[in-house]
């Protein structure tokens, strides 16, 4: 590795597995290079990227043309999609467990289930990869299912994507505003809380509302996570967090992944990319701020959003390296940013 790509970015997000199930990448492609998407093995190694969360996602059928124009406007509030059924999510899910096996077999990637494997595999040569479910609509209301998605590696949990689930509500995507729109968890979420503190399963924050966010900080007894979200007082995007919530999260000694969605970084909301990461900085400043330099890092919704052009795709994270140096981030800080940060809040959530 060189210089321009260590200290080696681990990220909290990514929507690789859902490219491959929507027929728009294959894991061929992953291993051996395309010109598409943000992920592929020879990127990562060019530009240090060393794996994250992987999203295993249901998507919801909706028009990303019209979403894309919408959050173009100087304000815009798309509505909620409605929920996914059970029957529909789980096998869609049981095909983004396979992907993720089929991206190992390949070589692509290394399943994480412990500190320690993640510590080794962030190492390279593969992306060390931790399984992770965006929106829990695979998993009943008894979650009865959990046990079992654990035991193939999953770690990681969102119990909402920005809809309803029978766990709890999502944000819309709404600009601007806050993330104070709907209910708290139900019985059934409650549930899920106590069954992922149980197992070590980290849970996280990103597209749950604050109600929501209130409850789980109540019950949970694992640090609180929102692996790709920003800061709401730099741009005030319902996907944000206000710094009550940042700081429910510094108070749980936990966790934000910055998210590269340009909407979620642009002050004024708009999904665009043509800013430079001055911009990012904003949100890392803050962030920083409030949660101190311990609990902040990427989660840069690569393959999933439209990412600032200065960055592109993950090869090229040494800008955003550069970018960081110049403003001041030291070795040390760099470390903990980069992926020390991550390693720290999994060893105090994950069950070894």
């Amino acid at each position: 590795m060189s210089a321009e790509t260590t200290p080696p970015f681990f990220d909290g997000h990514n929507d690789l597995v859902l490219k491959i199930l929507t027929g728009k990448a294959t894991v061929e492609n992953v291993v051996q290079g395309y010109d598409s998407g943000h992920i592929d093995l020879p990127r990562a190694t060019a530009g240090g990227f060393a794996g994250g969360f992987f999203a295993i996602y249901v998507p919801s059928p909706t028009d990303r043309a019209f979403r894309m124009e919408e959050m173009s406007k100087p304000s815009y509030d798309l509505p909620l999609p409605p929920p996914v059924p059970h029957a529909e999510a789980a096998p869609f899910a049981e095909r983004g467990f396979q992907v993720l096996a089929e991206l190992e077999q390949a070589g692509a990637i290394d399943i994480c289930r412990t500190v320690a494997e993640l510590e080794t595999a962030i190492a390279g040569p593969r992306m060390a990869a931790i399984t992770h479910i965006e929106g829990a609509e695979a998993i009943g209301p008894d979650c009865a299912e959990l046990e079992g998605m654990y035991a193939r590696g999953l770690r990681s949990i969102g119990p909402v994507w920005s809809r309803p689930t029978v766990f709890a509500e999502g944000v819309p995507f709404r600009f601007p505003s806050t993330g104070d729109i709907g209910g708290g968890l139900t019985e059934a979420g409650k549930l899920l809380v106590r069954e992922c503190n149980r197992l070590g399963i980290m849970i996280d924050l990103s597209h749950l509302n604050e109600k929501g966010m209130d409850d789980i900080a109540a019950l949970s007894d694992a640090p609180l996570v929102a692996t790709h979200s920003n800061a709401h007082a730099v741009t005030p995007h319902a996907r944000n967090l206000t710094d009550r919530q940042l700081r429910q999260i510094a108070d749980s000694d936990g966790m934000v992944g910055i998210n590269l969605a340009s909407a979620f970084l642009r002050p004024d909301g708009r999904m665009a990319s043509d800013f430079g990461l001055d911009v990012l900085l904003r949100h890392l400043d803050h962030l920083v701020e409030i949660c101190g330099e311990d609990r902040v890092g990427l989660g840069s919704d690569f393959d999933g959003a439209l990412v600032p052009q200065d960055i592109g795709d993950c090869a090229g994270l040494p800008n955003l390296r550069a970018a960081m140096i110049e403003h001041g981030v030291g070795p040390e800080l760099m470390t903990k940013l980069t992926h020390g940060n991550w390693l720290r809040v999994l060893r105090k959530t994950w069950v070894e």
